[in-house]
């Protein structure tokens, strides 16, 4: 499994739902290197609290492997494509993949959230502004939501918690 440098490394493996266990199982069975993060999910149910883990990252397992011989990795059942640009794999960077592992390793709490880009429209879930929209940029460490007032020109930012943030969708009115 080894190979030239640019072609070795980690690769996000898109799978069918459900399937990530599944599939990071077989791989490692036929000697590729897999990474699953799990994190503990709590459901409450109408008798009783019940925590699972689920895959941090729904439909994704990441593996490393040669990406010009992925045949075996394609067509092992459940894996639905390596993801990259067209037909070719793009690497994740291993770094991404450490920083990942550091906070489950130290048992920090993580759990899936949106993903968000500086500048993407949000909408406020909880708290005193509930129902507010307004712009998501990151300042140093801090989240913070910019609200606009267009008529006057002006703007102010308010420090948010990332978790009482939703993208807002924006419907394409020329479709």
């Amino acid at each position: 499994m080894h190979g030239e440098a640019g072609h070795f490394g980690w690769y996000a493996i898109q799978v069918a739902s459900l399937k990530e266990k599944l599939v990071a199982s077989v791989l490692e069975e036929k000697g590729y290197k897999c990474f699953l993060p799990l994190y503990q999910r709590r459901r409450i149910w109408s008798d009783r609290i019940k925590v699972t883990s689920v895959p941090l990252f729904r439909g994704y397992v990441f593996s490393l492997f040669d990406a010009r011989f992925r045949l075996p990795i394609v067509t092992t059942p459940g894996v639905q494509a390596v993801v990259g640009t067209g037909k070719t794999p793009v690497q994740i960077p291993e770094g991404d993949l450490n920083a990942i592992r550091a906070v489950l390793d130290n048992g920090l709490l993580i759990e899936p959230c949106e993903f968000l880009q500086e500048g993407d429209p949000v909408r406020v879930t909880k708290g005193p502004l509930a129902g507010t929209e307004g712009t998501f940029v990151r300042h140093k460490r801090n989240c913070r939501l910019i609200l606009s007032i267009p008529l006057i020109k002006r703007s102010v930012a308010v420090e948010m918690d990332r978790l009482y943030v939703e993208p807002v969708l924006r419907r394409n009115h020329n479709a």
